[in-house]
């Protein structure tokens, strides 16, 4: 049931409830103390005066005494004792005399079967008036010298009186504050929760499309309204980056479907216009099938590879560390590898190993590694070289250690990158001239984007450092083997 309110009016009701269940409380202790209180000091009285009652001489026992000859004397004498009526009993119960308050009506005084039931002891009892108006408060005692009793007797309608006036008053004054609390309560929670409307309005905000919206400082760091708008707006600067990268992720993807139909329509656009030559009858002498059968192959070797390629990147997404067959190995041997590729490729570029940066002689490389998978990507590297530089330029190969890490870098000589085209330069299918000739299946765009995949699969990167004009220097980094 309490679902159907507001959250302020369930707040305002629990605290309602909690503050009337304490002033009853509180009420009810106290009223309780004040009766107690009340009770021990009428218990006190009676007991002081049974004391002196029970030790008296048997000549000063209660006789029959007319209240009404001297009640000036007998009132005040009574009312300083604190016990406004005393009994005496025979040995048989019966009432032998007594003395009163002149204000006591008889109908007030206690029953004399209710005075034959208080205790010889001194313990106090309560009893009731004969005509049920109040309550006593009663001793009894036995005197010195004597068979019977005294009953010291003193009425409770004072004490009552006092209790309910508290009772009234604590019923009354908790109701007033009760009443004036739930409206302080009332107004107090509607400007404590107004940090959590303005928190309502940004997330509907947010509902609507705009994920710019941020919930504003609507209390101090430190207090709950505080830590919960932090929270919140980390949460809200999460899921707009994360919109963001999905919406880039989406982009990224449709470009690249398109680069991939594009590249492997090409091909397939060879085979089938070779095919369709051939089947139409163009091709009517034997070297013209065979030069059609060669540009089949050809085309085919394309798409192979760029199969292949686009078959290694998916696997690298997934699970880059299934791909790899790791064992220790040193950088140095990829780097002369590397050294006779460039010169075998072209005799008249002259290539230098050297240090990390070209500074000293190569020094060891470590790693933990799959020696195959660092060849592709060296591959790439140099082939990225010896493709995008002038012929006869020189290209160094730098092999070390640098900053805790194994490093093989290529570097050239050539034109060098704009700070936009290093930037895209790792995107698969990018690539510098699109008019480029990609005789024999090279150049798809995929040579870089593979060889940081697997750097990044081996827990390190492939990274670029270039300018326009300046040639380039693409640095490979690897963890060492061992951490050493």
């Amino acid at each position: 049931m309490l679902g159907r309110f507001s959250l302020r009016a369930r707040l305002l009701l629990l605290t309602a409830s909690l503050l009337l269940a304490g002033l009853g409380l509180v009420g009810a202790v106290v009223s309780d103390q004040l009766e107690r209180y009340q009770l021990g000091r009428v218990d006190a009285q009676l007991r002081s005066f049974g004391e002196i009652i029970a030790h008296a001489p048997a000549t000063a026992s209660v006789r029959p005494l007319d209240t009404a000859d001297r009640p000036d004397l007998l009132d005040p004498a009574l009312e300083v004792i604190g016990a406004p009526y005393l009994v005496r009993l025979d040995e048989n119960g019966a009432v032998a005399g007594g003395l009163r308050s002149s204000g006591l009506d008889d109908a007030t005084l206690p029953a004399s079967d209710e005075l034959r039931t208080v205790p010889t002891g001194g313990a106090p009892v309560d009893l009731r008036a004969a005509d049920g108006s109040g309550r006593w408060r009663a001793i009894a005692r036995h005197v010195a010298g004597w068979d019977g009793t005294v009953v010291i007797a003193a009425p409770l309608a004072e004490a009552d009186a006092t209790t309910a006036r508290l009772r009234t008053t604590s019923l009354v004054s908790g109701a007033v504050l009760l009443v004036l609390l739930t409206a302080v309560g009332w107004f107090a929670l509607g400007r404590g929760l107004r940090p959590l409307r303005r928190i309502e309005h940004t997330a509907a905000a947010i509902a609507d499309g705009d994920l710019t919206r941020r919930v504003p400082g609507l209390a101090a760091p430190t207090t709950e309204v505080g830590h919960l708008a932090a929270s919140l707006n980390t949460m809200l600067g999460q899921l707009e980056q994360a919109f963001a990268d999905r919406a880039a992720s989406e982009a990224r993807m449709r470009t690249f479907l398109s680069d991939v139909s594009h590249e492997l329509r090409t091909p397939l656009f060879g085979i089938k216009g070779s095919t369709e030559l051939y089947r139409m009858g163009a091709l009517p002498e034997r070297a013209d099938v065979d030069e059609a059968m060669r540009r089949i192959g050809h085309e085919a070797t394309r798409l192979t590879a760029l199969t292949e390629d686009l078959l290694l990147l998916a696997r690298l997404d997934e699970a880059p560390e299934t791909q790899l067959d790791r064992a220790p190995m040193d950088l140095r041997t990829l780097a002369n590898d590397a050294r006779h590729d460039l010169r075998g490729l072209d005799p008249s570029r002259p290539v230098e190993i050297t240090g990390p940066g070209g500074v000293g002689p190569p020094g060891p490389a470590p790693v933990h590694a799959d020696e195959d998978r660092l060849r592709q990507v060296v591959a790439n590297l140099i082939g990225n070289a010896a493709t995008h530089t002038p012929r006869g330029s020189a290209v160094r190969i730098g092999v070390g250690t640098a900053d805790g890490r194994a490093v093989l870098e290529v570097a050239d000589e050539g034109p060098g990158l704009t700070a936009d085209q290093a930037m895209r330069v790792f995107d698969r299918f990018y690539r510098t001239d699109r008019s480029r000739n990609r005789a024999g299946g090279a150049n798809t765009g995929l040579g870089l984007a593979i060889a940081r995949s697997l750097a990044r699969a081996h827990g390190g990167d492939v990274e670029l450092d270039t300018a326009l004009g300046e040639g380039a220097c693409f640095r490979l980094t690897l963890p060492l083997l061992g951490g050493h």
